[in-house]
Parts: structure tokens; C-alpha cells; sequence
């Protein structure tokens, strides 16, 4: 049945090895990691010889063979080619007014909402459903003004813009438009 030299593995376990000796029905192997264990005969299935048996292994061979491969993780949505971004404006006054240093927080203030109204009247006009106004983290005291300007509008409803691109410093308006 088994030749002292004969590969084997164990049917019930995860265990290769070479018979070293055999004596009635117990056969004793010299497994892969280097231990002498003793099974019955009917326990072994035979699946090589001895000159068959390569013990050594590469340990970036294995690893490469157990890694799961790490999956590309690409925006699968598809945008319609009508889809048009959302318009953000930003209110920050160095972007609206070039000598903005010798003015007064009010005429700062009034300017920005007077330009947010200028944006939103026109998306009304226009019939944009949607627009972002960026107006800084700050005090708080723009956005206060904005959410208030913004409650006066009929079908108007407004949230904080998105996080990931604005941060906190942006509110989203949409516009609920008849048909």
C-alpha cells in the first residue's frame, strides 16, 4: 500500500508529508513543517513520491497568492450631457469689490446680501432649480442674513450646501418652480 518515501496527506486535515516508516497499519510521516506524526493507514491517501516534494516556498509568492486584490473604485454614475452644474456664487468681499478695506462691516454686509438677492432674483427669473451660496464660516452673521432674506421668498426652501465640497460655509437654494 505506502513505500517509506511515497507523499501523502491527511484526508480529515490540512497535512502533506513523506512516509518515513510504516509498521502494521500505522504509518509515521515527516510533514511539511518538519514534525513526525503517526496516522492510520486508512487516515492517508497517497498523491505523490518523495522526489515530487518541493518543501521550500516564497514567502512574496504565498502573500501575493492570499492578497485580495484592492478594487478600483471609480464614480460609476453617469451624468446626463444636460445635466449643467449647480451655479455657486461667492460672497466673500474681496471677491465682489476691489478696495474693500476702508469700508464699514455694515456696507460689507449690505453689499453681500444685496448681491445674494441679485442671485437669487435671477435664478427665479431664469427658472434654475438649484443654487449654492457660499458666504464663509465667519461669525455667522451672512449666512443669519442669508437664511433670513431667503425665509421671506415663497417656494423657496434652503439647506446647508454639500459638506465634502463647501464645508460649512455654503447654503444650497432650491427653487420650486409651476409648471
Amino acid at each position: 500500500m505506502f513505500q517509506v518515501g511515497d507523499k501523502v496527506s491527511v484526508l480529515d486535515d490540512d497535512i502533506d508529508g513523506v512516509v518515513v516508516s510504516i509498521k502494521n497499519q500505522e504509518v509515521t510521516i515527516d510533514t511539511s513543517d518538519g514534525f513526525l506524526l503517526t496516522f492510520q493507514a486508512n487516515e492517508l491517501i497517497k498523491i505523490g513520491n518523495s522526489a515530487e516534494i518541493d518543501f521550500n516556498f516564497s514567502k512574496a509568492k504565498v502573500i501575493s497568492e492570499k492578497e485580495i486584490p484592492k478594487p478600483n473604485y471609480i464614480n460609476k454614475e453617469k451624468k446626463s450631457k444636460k445635466e449643467v452644474p449647480v451655479p455657486d456664487f461667492d460672497l466673500h468681499i474681496e471677491k465682489l469689490v476691489k478696495n474693500y478695506k476702508s469700508m464699514s462691516n455694515y456696507e460689507i454686509l449690505t453689499i453681500q446680501t444685496e448681491t445674494a438677492k441679485k442671485h437669487i432674483d435671477f435664478a427665479i427669473r431664469n427658472r434654475i432649480p438649484k443654487i449654492v451660496l457660499i458666504h464663509g464660516v465667519g461669525d455667522g452673521v451672512l449666512k443669519s442674513e442669508i437664511n433670513f432674506m431667503l425665509g421671506r421668498y415663497d417656494g423657496v426652501t434652503f439647506q446647508d450646501a454639500n459638506y465634502q465640497k463647501y464645508g460649512l460655509g455654503a447654503t444650497e437654494v432650491y427653487f420650486k418652480q409651476n409648471k
